[in-house]
């Protein structure tokens, strides 16, 4: 069974290193392809105020987040949600420094201990469609995923828009290598009986046939 958790965070701006911080998390499941409608999602306390261009992009205000808990104490809950789990995020490099700041500073082991790898669908999107755009929005204009309700950003939303768009985009190539994944080594009937697999007969032609054949070219 492949286990896969669509993510997205939002964050009080956008260079951890100079101490920007993890304000939402939100998560939703993926199992053999499925959503199961079991989510996670979380405001957070980041102990600092945001920049007012990230404000503006996801609408979150400083008091807003006053009384919502630090990411330290929903870290627990946050480490057993992914756990073993496949993590599917767009500019996946972007939001895997932030929870690994996140984490640092909690004091907990790195998210490559907690889940089995982590596949990002922006770098997916542009081998797919070199040279356009592959913006969240773009991506579901291209596979008509509805997205007129995302007037700002929002975490738990755009991973809900997230994962349809990496179903769709995945569907040819990943579908057949479940199948091929799943097929049985013997084919099968219709009623299940194992179907016996026939060698081809190789006919070879005959001496008359080749000189019909010659004079006819």
């Amino acid at each position: 069974m492949t286990r896969q958790i669509v993510l997205d965070t939002e964050t009080t701006g956008l260079n951890a290193k100079l101490g920007d911080r993890v304000i939402e998390i939100g998560c939703l499941e993926l199992l053999n392809r499925r959503p199961t409608g079991n989510h996670f999602h979380h405001y957070l306390n980041p102990e600092r105020a945001s920049e007012e261009g990230a404000v503006k992009v996801h609408g979150i205000s400083d008091e807003f987040l006053l009384d919502k808990p630090r990411f330290r104490e929903i870290a627990a809950e946050f480490i057993d949600y992914i756990r073993d789990a496949e993590l599917v995020i767009h500019n996946a490099p972007f939001d895997v420094e932030f929870l690994e700041q996140e984490l640092a500073l909690a004091k907990l082991p790195p998210l490559s201990q907690h889940c089995t790898g982590v596949k990002d669908t922006l770098k997916l999107a542009k081998e797919l469609h070199p040279g356009k755009k592959n913006s969240l929005d773009a991506l579901c204009e291209r596979y008509g995923v509805n997205n007129t309700h995302r007037t700002l950003h929002g975490a738990l939303l755009d991973a809900e828009l997230l994962a349809e768009v990496y179903l769709a985009m995945t569907r040819g190539q990943e579908s057949l290598m479940m199948e091929l994944e799943e097929m049985p080594a013997a084919a099968q009937s219709a009623s299940g009986a194992p179907v016996e697999r026939v060698p081809f007969k190789l006919l070879a032609a005959t001496a008359e046939e080749l000189a019909e054949h010659a004079a006819v070219l």
